[in-house]
Order: structure tokens, then sequence, then C-alpha cells
């Protein structure tokens, strides 16, 4: 298995042998609203082009709607017979967006080999941020030979991710770490001491932390999760942070 982070949660899975987009967010830098009045977002310009990260691509997965997850750009420039898979509920706009396999998908499916099982997330701790950020979801991906992987998603830590970890005992656990913050009172994603946690109770996982440095309500940066990391004894090769544009080999 391969993973290429390009900014966010934009990342291709190099997967039994088949290659999976997931989270398509193009928008160039300072091109969308900030989300605090601190900088418009996106804070950076993604790695490479658009039509590099689409490439090859066999299967998106769009986790929800939000717009740092699934943006204009990507509405606009994405091949619209590419099959998609998607959280029920939001089959009906992406199709309205000229995309003609969508699948949403309410519990698990096989792919190509692959097993897709989808998981809950609360992308929040707040009813006020419940109530406005909406159902959102996570993956996890499995196939012989391959390293069970678990993209947890927008979602902060809570029991439900916590059972997940339990059931599937993944060898990788993909977090959305930034801590980002909506009307203050609480984080609506992992945020550093929670990504640690997550690192204590899969202590056979590596977790890779992603959703860092990319907008401007995120709390938690690359740095302050490794400093963070460190100081609590969790090894590098344990808690990956990879860069945008970095490929990470993960296999088995």
């Amino acid at each position: 298995m391969r993973l290429r982070l390009f900014r966010n949660a934009t990342q291709r899975l190099q997967y039994a042998k088949h290659e999976l987009l997931l989270d398509p967010y193009f928008a160039p830098k300072h091109s969308r609203p900030s989300f605090t009045g601190r900088s418009p977002n996106p804070l950076v310009d993604l790695p490479c082009t658009p039509e590099e990260i689409m490439a090859g691509a066999e299967l998106l997965i769009v986790s929800h709607l939000h717009s740092d997850h699934y943006d204009p750009e990507a509405q606009r420039l994405l091949p619209k017979d590419l099959p998609v898979v998607c959280q029920p509920g939001d089959e009906e706009t992406l199709r309205s967006h000229g995309f003609r396999q969508v699948t949403p998908l309410a519990d698990a499916l096989e792919w190509r080999g692959i097993t897709l099982t989808r998981t809950a997330g609360q992308h929040g701790t707040g009813p006020t941020e419940l109530a406005d950020m909406g159902s959102v979801s996570g993956f996890v991906f499995q196939a012989p030979g391959e390293p069970t992987v678990y993209w947890a998603g927008d979602t902060i830590l809570y029991e439900p991710v916590r059972k997940v970890i339990e059931k599937f005992r993944p060898d990788v656990i993909i977090t959305h770490s930034s801590g980002a913050m909506w009307k203050g009172s609480g984080p609506i994603v992992m945020d550093a001491a929670q990504t640690l946690e997550v690192c204590r109770i899969a202590p056979e996982s590596r977790v890779v932390a992603i959703h860092l440095d990319s907008l401007d309500h995120g709390e938690v940066s690359r740095t302050d999760l490794r400093d963070q990391a460190r100081a609590a004894g969790i090894p590098d090769e344990r808690l990956l942070i990879p860069a945008d544009g970095e490929t990470l080999d993960l296999h088995s």
C-alpha cells in the first residue's frame, strides 16, 4: 500500500493494485473564504496540478461534502465517468454535478477485491458545532495481502472511533489532526492530545496524521504535533506526519 498526501485530506491510495482518490480539494491558495478571519483558504498551494492528482484514479471516495473535502474546482475538473463512493444522503448532490456512477455506502461493499466499510464520525464537540457540521464518515479498507487501513475522516476521538479500532485492529490509522475549531466550544476534528491517544489505544498501528497546515481554523501544526508526540515518548516511526506531496510506503 502506498499513500500520497497532497493537501488537507486529499490523498491517493495505491491499494490492492488499484488507485483510489480521497476527498479532492483543488482550490488554489487563498481562493476560498476564511473560516476565522485569519486568512483566506487554503493556506498553501497544492504541490502539483490537479491533473496529476487525478491521473489514473479508478475510484473517488468523498467522506462528506464540506468544501475543504470536495470543492467547486474538484466538481469542475473531475471526470464524470469516475465511480464515486459517498455516504448516504450525499449521492444526489454528486449526481447533480454530473457524476454517473455514484454509490451511497450505508455499511460495506466489495469493489475489485477491496472491502470498503463506512464508519461513523462526530464532526464536533458541542451541539452548535454538530448541527452546523452535519453527517460525516470514515472508511476501513481491507484486501488480501494488504494492511487494514482505517481512515477516520473529520471526527473527534469518541467511543465509536474507539470501537472501530477495537473491531478492525487496523495496521494503519489515518487521522485528521489539526484541532480545527468552529464557534469555539471544542475541536471539530482530532487535536494533538486525541491523536496521541489514538497512538496509545492502538499500539500495534501506525498512525498517519493529516489535515494539517492547510486551513485557517486549524489550531495544531505539524511541528506542534511532532513536538508533543516526542515529549510523550511516541516514536516518529509510529506517528507519521507527511508533508504535502509526500508519499508513504505502508506495507504490512
